[in-house]
């Protein structure tokens, strides 16, 4: 396991090819310079000591300590070891509605990302529980799996849209039935299912699943996002609102907070109905739910220290350049008596 520090720097890298295209323009004038001004042989004679290997050289030992540098300056680190860490806390799985009736706007900005920063901030709450999230509308999809790693969580939940399941409609029971695959450790006995839905289940199973559910030790929390005054579905396109979703009667369709459905859910098993308007009063509740818990410990692995590389790669660099001074600068006596180059054959 390693990390990049500052990965920025590596822009630095581009100096490189336009260090060897300059060199080999060079090189490219100095020959035909020098075919202008005398033939090969007396060339050799008025300067013995040019050497078109030691350019070569040079300009490489060049490239190779600037590239030692820069991988200097990003600064690499190297995970040195696992370490087992324990953890106390409650397995929840988040259930998001994104079926079409969460575009309304009868909450700002409207269902769906009220549902999102819902979410998003019970998580930023959490101390060492494990969380999954499910996206549903009308067949249930699993989204992340039972983790620790939060910012995944928030990633895959900033993903969601209403788009993402073909099948429309707001089953709730599906996404019920999903979330007891999430639970598969017979030990595990604090287990939270948390539903953000406007209500519109179609079906009249959620409560009957709901109460089964609970029989394995699941208790459901709903919240309810939206307003039962209700507003219109809009439709949209750039965010310009170009129409508003009709039934088949050509009528506009009005979607409503359904409170009742969301609040059976939550007595069939054991847990409560919380109205997501106000996001504050949500963690709070959610908070004080938790904590009164049991927590349960398990085991997480992770990375547990990353050390500093740069160090290797400035040394390597610094070495590239004390040997392109020493070496291989113009000739000195003593690198003359050495004969690297066989040039005195």
């Amino acid at each position: 396991m390693y990390q990049l520090e500052e990965k920025i720097w590596f822009w630095a890298l581009v100096v490189i090819p336009v260090i060897i295209l300059f060199f080999l323009v060079l090189q490219f004038w100095k020959h035909k310079a020098q075919r202008r001004f005398a033939d090969k042989a007396l060339l050799k004679k008025l300067s013995p000591n040019t050497s078109l290997f030691k350019s070569v050289l040079k300009i490489s030992v060049l490239s190779l300590a600037f590239l030692c540098l820069t991988l200097a300056l990003v600064n690499p680190k190297i995970g040195t070891k696992l370490e087992t860490v324990k953890r106390e806390g409650v397995d929840i799985v988040f259930a998001v509605d994104v079926s079409k009736s969460m575009l309304a706007e009868d909450i700002a900005p409207n269902r769906l990302d009220k549902s999102k920063q819902l979410v998003t901030q019970i998580i930023n709450n959490l101390a060492s529980d494990r969380v999954g999230i499910i996206a549903y509308a009308g067949k249930a999809f699993p989204q992340l799996p039972i983790t620790t790693d939060y910012a995944s969580a928030k990633m895959f939940l900033q993903g969601m849209n209403t788009d993402m399941l073909s099948s429309q409609g707001t089953a709730i029971g599906e996404a019920i039935k999903l979330a007891t695959t999430y639970f598969d450790d017979e030990e595990q006995t604090n287990r939270v299912l948390i539903i953000i839905s406007d209500g519109e289940d179609h079906s009249e199973e959620a409560a009957a699943v709901a109460e089964e559910a609970s029989e394995e030790g699941i208790r459901i929390f709903t919240i309810g996002v939206g307003d039962e005054k209700g507003g219109p579905i809009p439709i949209k396109r750039n965010g310009v609102v170009l129409n508003y979703k009709k039934d088949s009667q050509g009528e506009t369709v009005i979607t409503r907070l359904n409170e009742e459905t969301l609040m059976a859910i939550a007595e069939e098993a054991n847990g409560a109905y919380i109205n997501g308007k106000n996001t504050k009063d949500v963690v709070e509740n959610i908070r004080e739910i938790l904590s009164k818990m049991d927590k349960t410990e398990f085991e997480a692995k992770q990375f547990a220290d990353f050390k500093d590389q740069f160090q290797w790669f400035l040394g390597f660099g610094i070495f590239f350049l004390l040997l392109d001074v020493f070496l291989l600068e113009r000739k000195t006596a003593w690198l003359k008596k050495l004969n690297l180059f066989n040039e005195n054959l």
